[in-house]
């Protein structure tokens, strides 16, 4: 077991995958002792994953002063116009 194991199950995570990936990193991690750097990371991606479950993942910035944000995807744009 390698910090690198832990991390190939990192890249796919997604708020959507999220606590899938939370449950294949324990069992990785599981076993290991308490200073195992793979154990280590694990633990710190394992709250990562529980927080964007939770909470969403945010990406990019605020909306600028005098433009409004763009509409979501499941937004229906012709009714907006």
């Amino acid at each position: 077991m390698t910090v690198e194991d832990v991390r190939q199950l990192m890249g796919a995570s997604t708020p959507h995958f999220a606590l899938q990936l939370r449950e294949r990193i324990k069992a990785l991690i599981r076993g290991l002792p308490t200073d195992h750097p793979a154990r280590i990371e694990g633990e710190r991606e394992i709250a990562r994953l529980d927080k964007i479950a939770y909470v969403g993942e945010v990406r990019g910035h605020p909306a600028e002063l005098g433009f409004k944000p763009l509409p979501s995807v499941g937004h229906d744009a012709s009714n907006s116009r």
